[in-house]
């Protein structure tokens, strides 16, 4: 429950009223605490997870029933895979009174793109030619 120094939001540029960072900038305040929620669903994000000290999992689409899990006062990083999603739930937390919020520019396409550490769990990467067909590439021993 590590609280970065007050100097958070220095590391941030701000877009449309909403404030990000990138992921260059992110990692190094993950490795002190802050907080990094993924909200990237499983069939998106199980295969390959960011590898920091403090990682929530939290789908976008499951946000509200999980605010209760999430810090009020933490220094906290959204993250989904390009950006998109992470600005609306942004915007949403706004709302319900977090104010130490920062969305990960370019996601965590950018993320992996600059380098930065991933753990791949390869049981749990997925194949098909659309959502619909989506299913384990690996098998899987029943």
């Amino acid at each position: 429950m590590k609280q970065v120094d007050d100097n958070f939001f220095s590391h941030c540029f701000q877009s449309g009223g909403l404030k990000f960072i990138t992921p260059l900038k992110a990692y190094p305040l993950c490795l002190q605490g802050t907080l990094l929620i993924d909200l990237r669903p499983d069939y998106e994000g199980a295969f390959k997870r960011p590898d920091v000290p403090e990682l929530m999992l939290i789908p976008y689409t499951e946000i509200d029933e999980h605010l209760s899990e999430i810090p009020l006062e933490r220094d906290i990083i959204l993250a989904d895979c390009v950006g998109i999603r992470s600005k609306e739930v942004m915007t949403l937390l706004h709302t319900k009174g977090y104010t130490r919020l920062l969305s990960l520019a370019g996601g965590f396409v950018d993320w992996e793109r600059d380098g930065l550490p991933i753990k791949v769990d390869l049981s749990e990467r997925l194949t098909g030619s659309c959502m619909c067909q989506l299913k384990p590439r690996e098998n899987k021993k029943q």
